[in-house]
């Protein structure tokens, strides 16, 4: 790590994303802060933390990258099931803070949704940057959700959870089919795994991610309000 560039927290600047080391999952520098101003300029730029506790703040950039494009969203035919059913009523941006305390839930493996990281996201989050999907179950409970960060015409997802079987799967499908009515570009889902790859996402280079990144981190989607609960079923997708 000591060949890296460390950032000063007096300092706001990246260096480019593509000069992220190749291995492991294209670590690119160390240090600097979470203020909201700093983790702007990474989503803008391609890049995002992941540190655990034990760690200064790392940033990444990984090549190549896993995104989903809104339109390509698989929803198999047991979860249009489950869509139709309407078990879970789902909702956008009623309870970020629960949602980041149920992804930040210490499992097996642990978290990296360190203290440190859930406060900078709250702060990004009151800054109208941070979004949460929520699911619900009949008796009102939390049961699953995703957070992540909405810039321009690109979102970027950061973590998700559950706690009951499908929701989580619905609660994806919902974000993809959102966004894709709002015209958005691209779900970034950083790093490939295979319960994403199900769902529809792929990988690309780096390269093209950053372009589609930078054609449309300005634009304006087609809409004016993130809260709002949504009625999407099976029946809206192919």
């Amino acid at each position: 790590m000591t060949s890296l560039p460390w950032l000063d927290p007096d300092e706001l600047w990246f260096p480019s994303p593509e000069e992220a080391l190749e291995e492991p999952d294209g670590l690119l520098a160390i240090g600097g802060d979470l203020a909201p101003e700093r983790l702007e300029l990474a989503y803008r730029n391609g890049i995002f933390p992941w540190f655990s506790e034990e760690q200064p703040i790392l940033w990444w950039s990984p090549n190549p990258r896993c995104v989903l494009f809104p339109g390509e969203v698989h929803i198999s035919r047991r979860l249009k099931r489950t869509l139709n059913q309407g078990q879970f009523k789902i909702t956008i941006d009623r309870d970020f803070a629960g949602v980041i305390r149920g992804c930040a839930e210490v499992r097996e493996e642990g978290t990296w949704i360190t203290n440190e990281m859930e406060q900078a996201y709250r702060k990004l989050h009151r800054r109208g940057n941070a979004h949460s999907f929520e699911a619900w179950n009949s008796e009102g409970q939390l049961v699953a959700g995703l957070y992540g960060v909405g810039i321009g015409c690109c979102f970027f997802g950061e973590s998700m959870f559950t706690r009951e079987d499908n929701a989580s799967k619905v609660v994806f499908a919902h974000v993809a089919l959102q966004l894709e009515r709002w015209g958005y570009a691209m779900m970034d889902c950083q790093v490939e795994n295979g319960h994403l790859i199900s769902l529809g996402a792929r990988c690309i280079p780096r390269s093209q991610f950053l372009t589609i990144l930078w054609n449309n981190i300005d634009k304006t989607p087609r809409h004016r309000s993130w809260t709002m609960d949504l009625s999407w079923s099976g029946s809206d997708v192919e």
